[in-house]
């Protein structure tokens, strides 16, 4: 029986829950709370900050109230759809016991429904770059707590914010970004697929046991240790750490696997004398016109694979193995691979191909300055067409880099530096670097990949083909 008290408890409690902060993601971890139990929040004040597959995100509130309670811990993964933290949204409105029964599993399932009956009349809650979460509706749908009319103007919400109708989503099969990235490559109808997974996900080794007539057991059991919520201590002396695979790392290690064992990899190489190119670099940073803007050699090397790509257009592409067709992309969305404290990230510049020198070398510099701080998002990540990698910042000469998947092509920058060279028919010290290019030979063959990696290196001894072929 439900009592005034426990309808006034529920009206004076919200709870948040954990949004999908990334398409087809199913949790993310706790890194950091920004607020504790007393605080005042304040709708869109950012409460905490978790990490998903794919990037650290910060999540807004979207109430004013007092923080009653936070649910879980900093280190703690969550699925999408638990409530994360309870807000008194009407502080000093009551006694203290309503305050002592809010944990309650009963009185925990009242403010699920009330509050978001009543959200529709005001401002309903939008998180910046990924929408309003469908899963606590739909959740609350199946224990049968929610109106039809509340249900129907959820449905249609989620239709407005591009989530299609709840009913959709609901038959959707559960699976991360590179788990069905696999069984698009792989041809496999994830539909027909039996999940293994903790909540009915669908793993690698499932899309793999639907691919092959053999079981595989053993690899399905070996990722059981990785709920882990934090390594175990290290003691004086110990020989080894163990350290949960996780976020960042996780999806790095899946995306690899997936595309070495999907995309058959060809790596040319090239070395190149860039010495007018770093002349080149070095008058930029004195034109008015760059005032403002980092001006590097990366800056030219992303212009002259513009280039390159517009020349040679049919490398732009990538594979449906669904449908057996080649997808020609008529934009460029180029990708450059960073280095973060999480792990390595690929965000994208969208329709680079379209933007001016300087417009190319502002989009870098925010790109690289997100990255560094861990702000970048999800949307930015997704969508990519071709890579620039460059190993030289580390030293390093050249590599044979792994394509991100679902691109054509990876082009890896070495260190440029002062070698004796032939240049004019004598030895001189001229600045030189070597050049990769992978590519996915489903996609694109020999001849065009090596076109690709020939005017990315003939732009760079002699960049003013920028203006003679752009």
């Amino acid at each position: 029986m439900t009592t005034m008290t426990d309808t006034s408890n529920a009206a004076r409690f919200r709870e948040f829950k954990m949004p999908d902060v990334g398409e087809g993601l199913t949790e993310a971890e706790i890194l950091k709370w920004f607020v504790q139990p007393g605080d005042t929040v304040t709708d869109g004040q950012v409460v905490c900050e978790v990490e998903t597959a794919k990037a650290a995100v910060e999540l807004p509130i979207p109430f004013d109230g007092v923080v009653h309670e936070l649910r879980f811990a900093e280190g703690v993964t969550v699925d999408v759809g638990q409530v994360i933290i309870a807000v008194d949204v009407a502080p000093g409105s009551g006694d203290e016991a309503p305050v002592a029964a809010e944990p309650a599993p009963a009185a925990a399932a009242v403010p699920e429904a009330e509050p978001e009956a009543e959200a529709p009349k005001g401002r309903q809650p939008v998180l910046v770059g990924y929408g309003v979460a469908e899963s606590s509706t739909k959740r609350r749908a199946r224990k049968g707590t929610e109106s039809a009319p509340a249900a129907a103007s959820a449905a249609i919400q989620g239709e407005m914010n591009g989530h299609g109708p709840s009913a959709v989503p609901e038959a959707r099969p559960l699976a991360k970004p590179p788990v069905r990235k696999l069984a698009k490559d792989l041809g496999i109808d994830l539909a027909t697929v039996t999940p293994t997974g903790e909540g009915g996900v669908i793993t690698r080794e499932d899309v793999h046991a639907a691919a092959t007539p053999t079981p595989a057991p053993a690899p399905v059991q070996a990722e059981a240790p990785a709920p882990v919520v934090a390594p175990v201590p290290v003691a004086a002396g110990a020989r080894e750490t163990r350290i949960p695979v996780k976020g960042v790392r996780k999806a790095i290690a899946q995306a690899m696997v997936g595309s070495a064992f999907t995309a058959p990899h060809v790596t040319e190489f090239v070395t190149v004398d860039v010495t007018r190119t770093m002349k080149l670099v070095a008058e930029l940073k004195e034109d008015k016109d760059m005032a403002g803007v980092r001006v590097n050699p990366l800056l030219i090397i992303a212009k002259a694979l513009l280039v390159a790509i517009k020349r040679n257009p049919e490398v732009n592409a990538a594979w449906d193995e669904a449908n057996q067709e080649i997808v020609q992309k008529h934009y460029v969305n180029l990708g450059i691979a960073a280095a973060t404290p999480r792990g390595l990230i690929v965000p994208n510049i969208k329709d680079a191909h379209e933007q001016t020198l300087p417009q190319l070398a502002a989009s870098l510099g925010e790109l690289v300055s997100t990255a560094r701080e861990g702000k970048t998002s999800p949307a930015a990540m997704a969508g990519g067409t071709v890579t620039i990698t460059n190993v030289g910042v580390f030293g390093v000469d050249t590599g044979t880099p792994i394509l991100n998947p679902g691109e054509s092509a990876i082009l890896a920058v070495g260190a440029i530096k002062l070698q004796p060279w032939v240049h004019k028919g004598k030895v001189k010290p001229r600045q030189v670097t070597t050049l990769a290019l992978s590519f996915d030979h489903r996609l694109v063959d020999g001849e065009l990949g090596s076109k690709v990696l020939a005017d990315v290196a003939a732009i760079l001894e002699q960049p003013k083909r920028l203006i003679t072929w752009g």
